[in-house]
């Protein structure tokens, strides 16, 4: 587990003046992933979050992911198919529960968010059906855009 540089988030807005409201479907402690129509990988995320969180995700498609992505505050570098939003934070991608209940139990404020970029094979949703296992980074983002290395997989 690699440390979080503080230095990387100094100077950040605060992450709530980035999210319009017609975009939250959820409170600030609530549960929801937006995805566009089709995407089968993302449902396979959504019963993992389920199932770790033990509570329903209200899934929201979309044809319009990016405007979702942009108002989550999500960096262009970072984005993968899918954003939620737990407790208050951007999640991007297949990023693995354990990860976000990490994120959730720090309380960080300087975080907006965690991502797993692109769509690698062996991530939580992306496990189907295959054996193939990529390894991955998990990156935390602040609201500037900034990002660091939050965990390491496979």
């Amino acid at each position: 587990m690699q440390m979080l540089d503080r230095r990387l988030f100094l100077g950040t807005a605060s992450a709530a003046a980035l999210v319009p409201a017609q975009l939250v479907a959820a409170p600030a402690n609530g549960f929801v992933m937006w995805h566009s129509p089709g995407c089968g990988c993302c449902l396979e995320w959504a019963k993992r979050m389920e199932a770790s969180f033990k509570r329903k995700l209200p899934v929201v498609e979309t044809g319009d992911i990016q405007r979702v992505k942009r108002a989550q505050g999500v960096p262009q570098d970072l984005q993968s198919c899918h954003t939620a939003l737990v407790h208050g934070y951007a999640i991007e991608g297949h990023v693995p529960p354990a990860d976000i209940q990490r994120l959730i139990r720090s309380k960080s404020r300087i975080i907006r968010g965690l991502a797993v970029p692109g769509m690698p094979a062996g991530s939580p949703g992306m496990d189907v059906g295959h054996g193939r296992r990529d390894p991955y980074k998990v990156y935390a983002f602040a609201p500037n855009g900034r990002s660091t290395v939050f965990a390491t997989h496979g």
